[in-house]
């Protein structure tokens, strides 16, 4: 089987980050995200991997190229002068993808799932696509994929048939489908795969399904989320096993205290209450006071006096001495308010 992940946004939500890192190639936790994806579909016994670039292509078809040789996964990469939207993109790895079943996954979520068993469902189901479905979030406002009570799914953000006795799910952005999909796509033009394509595949009388899983899942998509999904992890909240080397904490092993540290990292005399992780050659002060929920990335430096609580510090960035961050991304000169809420 192959997948496609979606790499092309924009990522407007998180500037000034993406001005330097295309979403799944963000550093999180000592990686790219987009190691953590590869996991996910290796482990569901993916063979070779397709991306579209766009924004920062250079920066995202190179971190490709190194995840997927360290993942030991072909790829394939098809970069969009103009943007195609999700439903575009995926036809745009049309003769790549045709040749059987494909993976889609979005790439800017934290999702360690088991996919094999909604691979087999998918399979046995006969379904031209099966959209993998959560209990939607508590407090957030993603529009709902509505399915009736024999698994198939009738509207997805208020488009297709409808029918009875529907409930509301939360699409996680990873998608099974048959290549009898890529006959209800237009051959140009931007198109969404949720509100343009699917609605066409169901009023053709195709099934599409729903699958619902119990797992962990983030979109990283805004400040807040991303560090918010940073504490998830350090708190434990995470389950982290199906990830194999690509754990974060693979080769930033438990300190004494509550934090995780590459052995490359040097943290001195810097008291450290944690959770916390510290990348590979980063330097902390010894009067560095560092909190909960902190995560310092590769050749990072924090400043004597510092002190940090719910912080995470990109890669080469300097925290300046007693200079004292709560609730920021923290990226060169730049302090990115990222308001969590308690969990």
């Amino acid at each position: 089987m192959k997948a496609m992940i979606l790499c092309a946004g924009l990522g407007t939500r998180l500037r000034p980050l993406t001005e330097r890192w295309p979403k799944p190639a963000l550093p999180f936790l000592g990686q790219p995200l987009l190691r953590y994806h590869l996991a996910v579909l290796k482990a569901a016994g993916v063979s070779a991997v397709g991306i579209n670039t766009h924004h920062l292509p250079e920066v995202m078809a190179a971190t490709a190229r190194a995840e997927c040789e360290r993942a030991r996964l072909p790829l394939h990469v098809m970069h969009e002068e103009v943007i195609q939207g999700t439903g575009g993109g995926i036809r745009g790895l049309r003769d790549f993808l045709s040749d059987d079943d494909f993976l889609v996954f979005n790439g800017d979520i934290l999702f360690p799932v088991d996919l094999r068993p909604v691979i087999d469902a998918h399979r046995s189901s006969g379904a031209a696509a099966t959209m993998v479905l959560m209990p939607m979030p508590p407090g957030e406002k993603y529009a709902a994929v509505e399915m009736n009570p024999e698994g198939e799914v009738r509207r997805i953000a208020s488009y297709g048939p409808g029918g009875d006795a529907l409930s509301p799910w939360h699409f996680t952005g990873v998608h099974v489908i048959s290549p009898r999909v890529f006959d209800f796509m237009s051959p140009s033009g931007a198109e969404d795969i949720n509100r343009d394509i699917y609605p066409r595949v169901m009023q053709a009388g195709l099934p599409i399904r729903g699958e619902v899983v119990q797992a962990y899942w983030s979109d990283l998509g805004t400040p807040s989320r991303y560090l918010s999904t940073v504490r998830d992890v350090l708190f434990g909240q995470v389950p982290l096993e199906g990830l194999g080397k690509a754990s974060p904490f693979h080769l930033a092993l438990k300190g004494q205290g509550n934090f995780w540290a590459h052995p490359q990292a040097q943290l001195g005399a810097s008291k450290v209450a944690g959770p916390a992780y510290f990348g590979p050659g980063c330097v902390l002060a010894d009067g560095a006071r560092i909190g909960s929920a902190v995560a310092v990335g590769e050749n990072a430096r924090v400043g004597d006096g510092a002190r940090l609580n719910r912080v995470a510090v990109f890669d080469d960035t300097e925290v300046g001495a007693d200079e004292e961050l709560v609730e920021v991304l923290a990226w060169g000169a730049h302090r990115v308010s990222a308001p969590i809420a308690p969990g």
